[in-house]
Formats: structure tokens, C-alpha cells, sequence
């Protein structure tokens, strides 16, 4: 297939992957090329994304590499073949393309998970809200650049809000409720949205008290996202130098577990929505 056009994560992943289960088999990238009639050039275009790949070749690998995981080659194949135009397309060359990616892991992942410290999750914020981070963070933007990372993030809610909505567990710290990062209303109509999607059965929103002992988690934020199969499962950590989508699963792991960890420190989710309750009549 020729090269890809636009280089996703969603493809790198899927070469990423395809490339894991060469290198288990103890396979060299030229001797899986002869395998598709291909040279060690257009295996590594394959395994980084660069060039699609067919069903068709996806199980003559998998075969080869003696994978007998058939979930895990169904979900290879799946994302293999995918031809989807997801709505985020629309900000192709608009936005930063990790806002795309971004989006698009979401679309896919069967399970949300995050942990947020210092702002109202994104799935979460109200317009308002939104418009008001990123002016702050970027007061140089233009409106003609500012409404579309808006628009983008509001979105993005669809994945909880839609028919087939994806189940979500989010963890917030009171620091990032408290914070009041435009005026009263907004964040009156900001504890209004959050407060009505913790009525959702699907949305699990717990918090994180300022007075919790033993919390050392202030660089704890994070997402992860379950895939259709544990081995596509991706998680994502902002970063001094950007943000980052993690696929290794020593690293997988040590998300799982810091969410574990950080989600002893909460409020059930009961006590929870009662503490945003009381927050927003503070008001």
C-alpha cells in the first residue's frame, strides 16, 4: 500500500505493534519483507506508520510470527483497515496534530480513565471554561485560533455524551476545582457540568480533598485508555517537551498503578458530587 498521507498515532501504533510481534518471533525486518515480496525499506515504512498495510498482510505476518492471539490480530486488522473520517479531521492543519490524535484514541478506547490535578478535565469543561485556559495560556492566539481549540475540546465530549457513550472514570483534585480561572458564573455553570455528569451512569468522578494526608501526587496527572484488546491499551502524560503517548507496557503498567494509588486518596463518588455540591454554593 502506498505511504500514508497523514502520520497518525492510531498508524504508528499499528506498526509499533506489528513490529513487537516480529521482534518476539526473533524475526529480522528483511526476512518478514520477503514474506510480503517487499524490502527492508518498505518493512520499515510498514512499522513506523509511514505506509498502510492490508488485512491480507497483517494476518500473513501474524501467521509467521506464530501469533495465535486471534483478538489481538482482529484488533490489528481493525485498525489496519479502518477508513473512518472521524469528526477531528475537520482540524486537519488547524490544530496541533496530537489535538487529532488525541480525539481519534478517544473514538476508539472502550474505557476512559484519568487523573487531573490542576484543571477541570477537558471532557468535562464547559465552553466558557475552555476559551478561558486557553487564553490564558496562549494570549497571543487570535479568536480565529482561540474558537477552533474550543470547539475541538467540546467536541471531544461526545465520546461520554453520545448513544454509545464510552465509560469514564476521572479523578480531579479540589486545587484544580477551586481554582477560579475566569469569573463566578463560569465557574457556577462549571460545577453545573460537572455536577450533571456525575448523574450519568457511565461517568465516575471522584475528588481528591486539599486536606488528604499522604497525597504526593501533584504531577500525577495522566489518561489511559483501554483498547478492544489489553495489548492496544495507550496511555498519555503532558510533558515539559509536549505531550506523550505511551504504548510500552512496563510503562502501561506503572500508570495502572498509579492510578490505583492516586484513587485511594479520593472521595467515593457519593461524597464526591456532594463536595462539588457544596463547593458550588460556596459561590
Amino acid at each position: 500500500m502506498p505511504p500514508k498521507r497523514h502520520l497518525t498515532a492510531r498508524r504508528v501504533r499499528l506498526g509499533a505493534e506489528l513490529r513487537k510481534l516480529r521482534e518476539a518471533a526473533g524475526m529480522k525486518a528483511r526476512e518478514a519483507a520477503a514474506l510480503l515480496g517487499a524490502d527492508a525499506v518498505q518493512m520499515s515504512q510498514i512499522e513506523s506508520g509511514v505506509a498502510g498495510v492490508s488485512a491480507e498482510r497483517v494476518r500473513r505476518l501474524a501467521a509467521h510470527y506464530a501469533c495465535t492471539d486471534e483478538e489481538l490480530i482482529e484488533a490489528l486488522v481493525a485498525m489496519a483497515t479502518d477508513r473512518t473520517r472521524g469528526w477531528w479531521e475537520e482540524y486537519r492543519g488547524v490544530l496541533p496534530p496530537v489535538n487529532l490524535d488525541l480525539a481519534e484514541a478517544e473514538h476508539h478506547a472502550t474505557l476512559l480513565r484519568e487523573v487531573v490535578i490542576t484543571y477541570v478535565p477537558g471532557l468535562l469543561q464547559t465552553p466558557e471554561y475552555a476559551r478561558a485556559v486557553f487564553g490564558y495560556m496562549r494570549p497571543e492566539l487570535p479568536d480565529s485560533e482561540l474558537t477552533p481549540r474550543v470547539e475541538h475540546r467540546m467536541k471531544r465530549r461526545g465520546v461520554i455524551e453520545g448513544d454509545a457513550p464510552t465509560p469514564y472514570e476521572v479523578i480531579v483534585h479540589e486545587f484544580a476545582l477551586r481554582i477560579r480561572v475566569a469569573d463566578r458564573q463560569v465557574s457556577r455553570a462549571q460545577f453545573l457540568r460537572i455536577l450533571e455528569q456525575t448523574e450519568q451512569e457511565h461517568v465516575t468522578v471522584r475528588v481528591i480533598p486539599i486536606d488528604q494526608d499522604g497525597f504526593g501526587g501533584a504531577g500525577a496527572s495522566m489518561m489511559y485508555m483501554d483498547g478492544p484488546v489489553p495489548q492496544l491499551d495507550t496511555g498519555l502524560r503532558e510533558g515539559a517537551t509536549g505531550t506523550a503517548f505511551i504504548d510500552a507496557e512496563p510503562q502501561l503498567k506503572m500508570l495502572r498503578t498509579l492510578f490505583r494509588k492516586v484513587e485511594r486518596a479520593t472521595l467515593d463518588p457519593c461524597a464526591s458530587r456532594d463536595f462539588v455540591h457544596r463547593l458550588s454554593k460556596e459561590l
